[in-house]
C-alpha cells in the first residue's frame, strides 16, 4: 500500500526521533558492538565516562570541607597522604543505589592500605532520606552534606563531577588521579585505587 508525500514525510522525524532515541541510549550504557579498530562513538563516551590521569598531569584537589550528614566537621586537608575516593550521590537516585554496595565493600577491603572514602551527597532536600540511604546500604564512611552541589563547583575548571553518580579519586599527594562520571562496579573501581596504591 502506498502512502503519500505527506505521510512519508511524517514518518521521517518520527523515524529521526527513534535514531536518536537509541543512539542516546547505546551512548549511555557505554557498549558497542563494532569489530574493527576504529574507536566507536560509545567507546569515546565510556573514555569520558572513565578518566585515569598520568601523574605528571595532575592538578591538586580543591579546598572540600563542611559538615557531614551526622553533623560532624570533615575536610580532604584530612587525609592528607591517603588515597581518597570522592563519590556524588543522592538518595533519589537509583544508580547510586545500585552501587553503594560496591563501595562500601572496596571501602572495607582498601582502608587499612591508606584509602579512605568520603562522600557528598547532593540535591537531597533532607538529611532524613540521606541518612535512611547509608543506613539502608550500610555505608560507614562520612558523606559531606551538600544539597545546593556547592562542593561540586569547587571542582569547576578541572574535571568537574558533572554526573549523579559520580566518583572522583586523589592521590595520596593530594592531586586529582582519575574520575568516573557513571554508576561503578566493584572491578572498576579497583582499577582506579590500585594504580595509586603500587605508586607508594
Amino acid at each position: 500500500m502506498s502512502s503519500t508525500p505527506a505521510e512519508a514525510g511524517a514518518r521521517i522525524p518520527r523515524r529521526a526521533a527513534v535514531l536518536a532515541l537509541g543512539l542516546a541510549a547505546l551512548t549511555a550504557a557505554g557498549c558497542t558492538t563494532q569489530s574493527n579498530d576504529a574507536p566507536s562513538s560509545a567507546d569515546k563516551a565510556a573514555d569520558r565516562q572513565l578518566l585515569q590521569i598520568p601523574a605528571a598531569d595532575r592538578q591538586a584537589a580543591p579546598d572540600l570541607r563542611g559538615e557531614t550528614l551526622t553533623g560532624e566537621q570533615t575536610a580532604l586537608a584530612d587525609y592528607r597522604g591517603k588515597i581518597v575516593v570522592i563519590n556524588v550521590w543522592g538518595s533519589w537516585c537509583a544508580p547510586c543505589r545500585a552501587e553503594a554496595p560496591h563501595l562500601q565493600k572496596v571501602f572495607e577491603d582498601t582502608r587499612d592500605q591508606g584509602v579512605a572514602f568520603v562522600g557528598i551527597n547532593t540535591r537531597d532536600a533532607t538529611k532524613t532520606n540521606a541518612l535512611n540511604f547509608e543506613k539502608n546500604f550500610g555505608i560507614t564512611y562520612p558523606s559531606l552534606w551538600d544539597p545546593a552541589g556547592r562542593q561540586l563547583l569547587k571542582f569547576k575548571g578541572t574535571i568537574s563531577p558533572s554526573a549523579i553518580p559520580s566518583t572522583v579519586v586523589i592521590d595520596a599527594k593530594g592531586r586529582i588521579a582519575g574520575r568516573a562520571l557513571k554508576a561503578l562496579s566493584e572491578t572498576e573501581l579497583r582499577k582506579m585505587i590500585d594504580p595509586l596504591l603500587k605508586e607508594g
